[in-house]
């Protein structure tokens, strides 16, 4: 498990912050003076180089985002040009993209930045071009809200790109969509001008992940560990029915794959975030406060707590906690993550992400409880230190991934196996990076003493 009692302060913390933002420009300029537009969207590396892996376009979003990122953590104008350009030539199509569920990845990394960068007075930025952010930001979120499937029960999820049938733990994530909208006042407009509430759609989808995604050790199966997530949820779409787990990315639907872990724990502690700031009418029709926030809280708690039960010493986890030659690892919990065993890769994304959860987690809690709140804060730390340093920080000026050891489709074959070993280790990933990038920034502005960030 995580040993917290090897968390460093913030403030020790900050020189390595610094070290990886140094970093970051050149990947960024590597990565922009490499990529042309009319070329697919970049994902992972391979021997260090971003290349494409066509699945779904998820991760342009966070090419660019990085590098509004990167001004915001530096102040460097190009950074702003670049991020800003490019968003407005190349991120239209994900605006109105009705095929995936991935909004929150795509343009609130782009056009949520922005809009967060000129609301906080860090950007020169009009009426006109806030108001291009905003009508951005209210299409994204009512066209994610409409990819929805009904449960009999009168809920109901945003649907995966596998069909009407399936709820991805990842899409939590992209509910950072519908909660920005809905702060703009927007609402979608359906069949007969049926207003509906990006609010509602909001609560329900995170209700019903939270009861079918999330185990709670309350039997539901054999394998029912508290704190264990399935990626996905399949319903019968014929009568709204939940019928069981499965995965795509993960090894079995009884396992936990850790990336799918992270979102859940990090997309949970963001909407805790966001609803302490929505009134109190609002969330009455929805249930009211003290029961979203009850089911809620439980979620992020046995999600977060397994994450710290099952991850190695330095928080850095193995892709999936039932990946079948852990055992041939020996006691790999009690000390470091090793990425270059030859049975089981490690997953540096799912620690970039997790992390932030921690901490995001940590802060929401200090002033309710404030030893379990340091305690998830530690956590954060102790991930953050591992990740912004060696041998999970790249350094190498030829290497235009940030942070090494990311793992993109472990049960597909999609990640490179360099000569010489036997598992993917050593490339990188575009929402890792973003993600290494977007824990640096909050963790840097905190220490320096400036806004908390949040998306909203």
């Amino acid at each position: 498990m995580i040993q917290l009692n090897s968390a460093p302060t913030l403030e020790n913390l900050v020189p390595r912050l610094e070290r990886a933002f140094e970093l970051s420009a050149a990947k960024i300029h590597s990565l922009a003076q490499s990529w042309e537009p009319s070329q697919a969207v970049p994902v992972i590396t391979v021997q260090g180089r971003y290349t494409s892996r066509a699945w779904t376009e998820w991760t342009q979003g966070f090419q660019f985002g990085s590098a509004l990122l990167q001004y915001d953590a530096t102040g460097e104008k190009w950074f702003l040009d670049y991020g800003r350009e490019n968003t407005r030539k190349v991120m239209a199509p994900h605006l109105t993209h009705f095929g995936v569920h991935d909004h929150g990845f795509n343009n609130v990394s782009t056009y949520g930045n922005l809009w967060r960068l000129g609301k906080e007075g860090k950007i020169a930025a009009g009426e006109f071009e806030k108001d291009y952010y905003e009508l951005a930001l209210k299409v994204s979120g009512a066209v994610q809200a409409a990819r929805w499937s009904s449960l009999r029960d009168g809920r109901g999820f945003i649907h995966s790109f596998n069909g009407p049938h399936s709820l991805f733990v990842d899409t939590l994530r992209s509910l950072r969509s519908l909660a920005i909208a809905h702060r703009l006042g927007h609402v979608l407009w359906g069949e007969s001008d049926q207003r509906i509430s990006l609010l509602e759609r909001l609560v329900h989808h995170a209700a019903v992940t939270a009861e079918y995604a999330v185990f709670y050790g309350e039997g539901r199966d054999q394998y029912d560990v508290p704190g264990r997530v399935a990626q996905e949820s399949i319903f019968n779409m014929n009568d709204g029915t939940y019928r069981c787990p499965s995965t795509q990315q993960g090894y079995s639907p009884y396992t936990t794959w850790t990336r799918g872990l992270a979102w859940i724990m990090l997309g949970f502690a963001e909407q805790l975030e966001f609803l302490a700031s929505v009134p109190d009418h609002e969330l009455a029709p929805l249930g009211g406060r003290t029961e979203i926030e009850g089911w809620m809280l439980r979620a992020t708690r046995a999600t977060c707590e397994y994450y710290l039960q099952h991850t190695p010493s330095d928080g850095i986890p193995y892709w999936d906690t039932g990946a079948p030659n852990l055992t041939l690892l020996g006691d790999y919990l009690n000390r470091a993550s090793d990425p270059y065993n030859e049975q089981e890769p490690v997953d540096s994304s799912a620690a970039t992400v997790a992390a932030q959860a921690l901490w995001r987690f940590g802060a929401y809690l200090l002033p309710r409880s404030p030893e379990e709140g340091q305690r998830y804060r530690r956590a954060a730390l102790v991930i953050a230190a591992a990740l912004f340093d060696w041998p999970y920080l790249s350094d190498s000026p030829s290497h235009q991934g940030l942070i090494l050891h990311s793992l993109y489709h472990r049960p597909q074959g999609w990640d490179y196996v360099p000569p010489g070993h036997r598992i993917p280790c050593e490339e990188s990933s575009m929402w890792g990076d973003y993600h290494a990038r977007e824990l640096a920034l909050l963790l840097l502005r905190q220490a320096r003493g400036e806004a908390y960030l949040t998306f909203f």
